[in-house]
């Protein structure tokens, strides 16, 4: 437990606080000899063929009654923040309310109870669902077809990449190079380094949108294209977006565009109209599917005339029959012989699908267009209300997108984004994304989506000020915050490096810092 307590919690003898409820390790709770459940007495021989795999020591788990289980998850249940319990306005990750319709249909038998290995004639609702999910992103961007087995970003930037390399081999034409704009997301020039590309920087202009000359400058027979992400990380629209793509086009290459940011202009914008050749959109942001701790997720990649011949398998075709099929293979002419191949084995992602079809019909086109505006009233609404407390390094570049980007810059000495963003758990509030852009010093990036009400917004807005009021006004409590979490502010680059990955009661190795030491209790 560390030494200390956080707020109210230190002055009971239990550590809990009312409903404010404290929780030991499940280590630290367990014993030995108690089960939840009853198990037949062990066989005294073991099969000659399993023998080798016979566990030589005790398994080393702690033994919990079912209702000590039960209540040390539930406790622990009670510590996470929620989307159903506040905002969360972690900007690029477009983190909104998701409707219950989505839920109560992607959990109809048919679609949460199917098997990958089905008979195709089985699954037809699963394979049509698909298909029209298909058909809608294919209309929202202006793309000609789609990519649907990505399983979420960064697989369907790797996804546009490779198709976008195999077009380039099947011309002959073996380039090295990928363009990433310093606003791009991090992920981009990991993914093109992952692909065997050099990856080369381009440079923004002061008002945080890439810089058009420097690109025309770079290009060349070296380059196989640009990823650019629109709205970019900046939370800007590129405004010079069809002249970027008209110039990668005249060099030879093609366009890649980070389409996480896609919940800021479905509905207004569609991407094939300003020159895209590739763009995965995140179905989990942009149409409300439950997201975050690495899952689930989804990533179809739209993709042009000029790459859909290179899409990967599977995917999904109406037979002759007008009976729906999975084409898992290459070789014939309508299994695309210039696939680059296969990205995942399965459809695994069925309830991303199910939510985000089920999400478009509801919102119809004037809904969905809606969704856009709203997101982008209310980012704006964020961005005047707190420039004048923080500063803002591009509120001079016209209305942001989606999310609005402040700095730390006009904090006084000794005060940083970690105190606001620690001081916004002790508000109530789920702290914003930090230090991301890189390209702003002390960044933080808040998208408030379109879900959040004016009210909502209001709160946050009072919170945030309060908080750079009391920086401003050297209160040297904030440098400790948080106050009333569960625990308190970590060391967290001490935290990093000496990481206590496995508990070993009294073992613990010597010089481990306690929680205590690093910050928590």
């Amino acid at each position: 437990m560390g030494e200390g307590g956080t707020g109210p919690a230190a002055k009971t003898a239990s550590g809990d606080a009312g409903l404010a409820l404290e929780e030991a390790l499940i280590f630290e709770l367990g014993g030995t000899g108690k089960c939840g459940v009853d198990f037949d007495e062990e066989p005294g021989d073991v099969s000659p063929s399993l023998a080798k795999f016979a566990r030589k020591a005790p398994v080393d788990l702690p033994s919990l009654t079912e209702p000590e289980a039960v209540r040390h998850y539930t406790r622990l249940s009670r510590q996470n923040y929620a989307i159903d319990l506040g905002p969360f306005p972690l900007g690029s990750c477009t983190m909104k309310h998701n409707p219950r319709l989505n839920e109560a249909m992607a959990r109809l038998p048919g679609f949460a109870d199917i098997h990958p290995l089905q008979p195709m004639d089985t699954v037809q609702g699963a394979f049509e669902v698909i298909e029209q999910l298909a058909n809608w992103l294919c209309k929202l961007t202006g793309m000609e077809a789609v990519a649907m087995s990505p399983k979420a970003g960064a697989h369907g930037e790797l996804c546009g990449i490779l198709a976008i390399r195999a077009a380039l081999e099947a011309r002959g034409d073996a380039r090295e190079v990928i363009l990433v704009p310093e606003s791009a997301h991090g992920t981009n020039p990991a993914t093109a380094a992952f692909a065997g590309y050099r990856v080369e920087n381009i440079p923004a202009t002061k008002d945080g949108r890439v810089n058009l000359q420097a690109l025309r400058d770079r290009l060349g027979p070296d380059v196989a294209g640009v990823m650019i992400t629109n709205p970019n990380t900046c939370g800007l629209f590129e405004r010079d977006m069809k002249a970027i793509s008209d110039a990668v086009h005249a060099a030879g290459g093609l366009v890649y565009c980070d389409g996480a940011n896609f919940n800021a202009i479905v509905g207004k914008v569609r991407p094939g109209d300003l020159g895209v050749d590739a763009m995965h959109i995140n179905l989990h942001k942009t149409f409300s599917t439950p997201h975050g701790g690495g899952g689930p997720g989804s990533g179809p990649v739209v993709l042009s005339e000029l790459l859909a011949p290179f899409a990967p398998i599977p995917f999904v075709r109406r037979d002759e029959k007008g009976r729906l099929r999975m084409v898992e293979e290459r070789g014939a002419k309508e299994h695309l012989p210039q696939t680059f191949g296969r990205m995942t084995a399965f459809h695994g992602q069925m309830g991303m699908f199910t939510r985000a079809l089920t999400y478009m019909l509801s919102h119809g086109v004037d809904g969905l267009r809606q969704v856009a505006e709203d997101a982008v009233l209310n980012a704006n609404y964020v961005l005047r209300s707190l420039e004048g407390d923080l500063d803002a390094p591009f509120a001079d570049a016209g209305p942001c997108m989606h999310e609005a980007l402040f700095s730390d810059d006009n904090l006084p000495e000794g005060f940083s984004t970690l105190d606001i963003a620690k001081g916004l758990i002790d508000e109530g509030f789920h702290p914003m994304t930090v230090y991301f852009p890189l390209v702003v010093h002390g960044a933080m990036l808040v998208e408030p989506t379109e879900t959040e009400s004016k009210a909502g917004l209001d709160r946050f807005i009072a919170s945030m000020k309060s908080l750079t009021a009391r920086a401003k006004a050297g209160d040297e409590s904030l440098k400790s915050a948080p106050h009333y979490a569960p625990r308190r502010r970590l060391d967290e680059t001490r935290a990093a490096r000496k990481p206590v990955l496995t508990y070993k009661g009294e073992g613990v190795p010597p010089g481990t810092p306690s929680l205590s030491e690093i910050g928590g209790s």
